[in-house]
């Protein structure tokens, strides 16, 4: 299982979420699930957006908990909306392009979870992919796929569509080829101005996916916790699992529910597939 977070508000330094939390995404990736046999040492990323014209990426196929350079630019630069991913390979390479996030133009997307039986169904999936959209595919996992087929079916026109009609295809294609279950995905993604994160599963499993409360309620329930006075009202985080133990932090996101987290007031909204 790989772990992920998304932040939104005023600029911040990421390591203030990668290293400095109690159970920060660094310290993560060191221990796996109860269910999971191995730690997330498969490489990591880091996708940020800042100056410049689109968004900046830093990525790696060593394990995140070892890499002085990620601690050094995690340190260093300061950015409103970043997306962080360790992985834990599922059964493609361990290389860097398979590293998460994963970039096209304006847009970052990063994944925990799996298409069962992938290489039944991947030659049929890549074929799928808009040729266009095609020469951009520089791994081989089956998270960068998911990505470039939500991006075939209108993802730049339609965020949250286009995932639906993504995971709409990819369980039309499992089940045709007899998997019970083709989908499991929690997914992050970014435009740089919005932060979108899916919660879904074709099976009764979900993978969890939580979303920080509002900071200003949080003030009040702690306000001796000087960590939470440097947050902006705006601050969010969505992480695949919680960084701290505070009561009132975090909100599970349910299976079956996307979130919109953006200037002004977050959106949450039913999430299923569609047929493409």
């Amino acid at each position: 299982m790989c772990r992920w977070l998304g932040y939104s508000g005023d600029p911040i330094r990421p390591e203030e979420l990668l290293y400095q939390p109690t159970r920060s995404l660094i310290e993560q990736s060191k221990s796996h699930a109860p269910d999971v046999a191995i730690a997330n040492g498969d490489g990591y990323g880091l996708g940020w957006y800042g100056t410049a014209q689109g968004p900046g990426l830093f990525r790696s196929a060593s394990p995140a908990w070892g890499d002085s350079n990620l601690r050094e630019i995690s340190a260093q630069l300061r950015s409103p909306l970043f997306l962080a991913h360790v992985r834990a390979a599922t059964g493609t390479p361990v290389q860097q392009t398979n590293c998460h996030p994963f970039r096209y133009g304006e847009w970052l997307f990063v994944h925990n979870g799996f298409i069962e039986a992938f290489e039944q169904v991947r030659r049929e999936l890549l074929l799928t992919v808009d040729p266009a959209l095609f020469p951009g595919i520089g791994g081989s996992t089956d998270s960068e796929l998911m990505f470039y087929l939500a991006l075939t079916f209108g993802l730049v026109e339609d965020p949250l569509g286009g995932l639906e009609r993504m995971a709409g295809y990819v369980e039309t294609v499992g089940r045709r080829a007899g998997v019970q279950h083709p989908l499991q995905m929690t997914v992050g993604l970014s435009d740089g101005v919005r932060l979108y994160a899916a919660r879904y599963a074709s099976g009764p499993e979900a993978n969890t996916l939580f979303l920080s409360s509002s900071v200003r309620d949080v003030r009040l329930l702690y306000p001796e916790n000087e960590r939470l006075q440097h947050f902006s009202d705006e601050a969010r985080v969505v992480v695949s699992e919680p960084l701290v133990d505070l009561p009132g932090l975090w909100r599970e996101i349910p299976p079956g529910s996307a979130v919109v987290v953006q200037p002004g007031d977050d959106l949450e909204v039913p999430f299923g597939p569609q047929a493409s």
